[in-house]
């Protein structure tokens, strides 16, 4: 399985990366073959903040709805329309063109709190 080193992970499953004050989210290569197919994804918080580990949307696989977690507090910019037509592209490039949202950091020093791609390897089992 495939974890980017320049990524950042939170223990439920979402990455980060991080661009000065910005940040781009999606879910793990483990998160999207735990859930299967995905069919939808559901993100409704455009222009508001939502803190950390708080649910930002939900992704709908063939046989489940999963909650995402916000990796830190910050304010959803945009949401991946992309993904309105195409959510397989979270199964096939989770890392590329299947991110879910970008956000503007509002508190940056909670970064040091989300995991390294070894510890999240590790945290998993891989």
């Amino acid at each position: 399985m495939n974890f980017p080193a320049e990524l950042k992970y939170t223990k439920d499953h979402e990455w980060v990366k991080v661009e000065g004050s910005e940040a781009t989210v999606g879910i793990t290569e483990f998160a999207q073959r735990e859930l299967g197919d995905i069919v939808y994804v559901d993100i409704n918080t455009v222009g508001s903040e939502v803190a950390m580990e708080e649910v930002f949307g939900t992704v709908e696989a063939v046989k489940t709805v999963s909650d995402l977690f916000m990796p830190v507090t910050g304010e959803v910019t945009e949401f991946n329309k992309k993904l309105d037509a195409n959510p397989e592209l979270v199964n096939s490039d989770p890392y590329g063109e299947g991110w879910m949202v970008k956000i503007k950091v509002s508190d940056a020093s909670q970064l040091s709190s989300l995991l390294s791609a070894d510890e999240y390897a590790k945290q998993i089992g891989v």
